[in-house]
């Protein structure tokens, strides 16, 4: 059985996250995605909790008919050491083979200092999570940025106010 992991922070799961995640899966016969800066939230770069990433994504892959035992889904928190990072990762998950990411600090500390395999992700869908969130505090066209369950998850917790009150905060 091959395994990939995949890190992202996911503040939003947007459709480039949801499209780099079924490319992996194609490749793989499981995925773990990893919740970067678990510990942040509430914040202008990391306004939603982890809890609220995980219902995002689980929402997001059950909407498409991605089977539970195909993905998991771990927390991975800052360390702020990167000579360390990809041994902090490897203690928190399952054993993996292949690594996904679009960065390149990424890439390089999984592949030089480890040498695991590293592959581009593929994302058919040029987003990031910093238009999501610019889109919702602006309240401009965002829905069809992120999958559906999302866009409503995002409406039942009232993403716009948390995204303007984050931003008059900081």
């Amino acid at each position: 059985m091959k395994t990939g992991f995949y890190i992202g922070r996911f503040q939003p799961l947007h459709n480039g996250h949801m499209s780099a995640i079924k490319n992996a899966l194609k490749e793989v016969d499981k995925l773990i995605i990893g919740i970067g800066s678990p510990e942040k939230c509430y914040t202008r770069d990391n306004p939603f909790t982890a809890g609220e990433r995980v219902e995002m994504i689980t929402s997001a892959l059950e909407g498409e008919g991605i089977s539970t035992d195909r993905y998991l889904i771990i927390h991975i928190r800052d360390i702020e050491k990167y000579g360390m990072w990809v041994s902090h990762v490897e203690i928190l998950c399952p054993k993996f083979e292949i690594v996904y990411t679009g960065s390149p600090i990424t890439k390089m500390l999984f592949e030089k200092n480890k040498g695991y395999e590293v592959r581009e992700v593929s994302k058919d869908i040029d987003v990031s999570a910093t238009k999501v969130r610019e889109e919702l505090l602006n309240e401009r066209e965002w829905e069809e940025l992120v999958p559906e369950s999302v866009s409503g998850y995002l409406k039942k917790i009232d993403a716009v106010k948390r995204i303007k009150d984050v931003e008059a905060k900081d």
